[in-house]
């Protein structure tokens, strides 16, 4: 199911995402909005990236099912996180995210899609 479906959409995450990433500590590596999930690249110091996620997935789902009058769950199933334990695999993760939409077909180039972002943004092209 489609998760973002306007312009809107897009924007009211990224202003929840903001505020959930500020208020939670979390140093927002990458991010990468696509059409029926999104993929983000989080450094947390504090054990809190379930309760984060929580907040973040839940809020969104609440505005989302709102503006579009449904009920139920938005999200099928409950995140996935993986450590990272190097920076290779810092550096690998943030390019599979910021290609996501390449490899979608949504797009010929990464600077194609609006939708990414994060600190390693401006120093992987954006």
């Amino acid at each position: 199911m489609d998760i973002f479906l306007d312009l809107l959409d897009r924007r009211v995450f990224l202003g929840l995402l903001d505020r959930v990433a500020r208020r939670s500590q979390w140093d927002l590596h990458a991010w990468c909005l696509m059409t029926n999930h999104f993929h983000l690249v989080v450094e947390n110091r504090l054990p809190n990236l379930s309760p984060g996620m929580h907040r973040l997935n839940g809020v969104y789902a609440q505005v989302f099912n709102e503006r579009y009058e449904r009920t139920g769950h938005l999200f099928g199933k409950r995140f996935g996180a993986k450590p990272i334990e190097d920076d290779e695999q810092l550096f690998n993760t943030v390019e599979y995210v910021f290609d996501n939409p390449v490899r979608a077909g949504l797009c010929a180039s990464r600077q194609d899609w609006p939708w990414l972002g994060g600190t390693f943004w401006r120093v992987a092209g954006g």
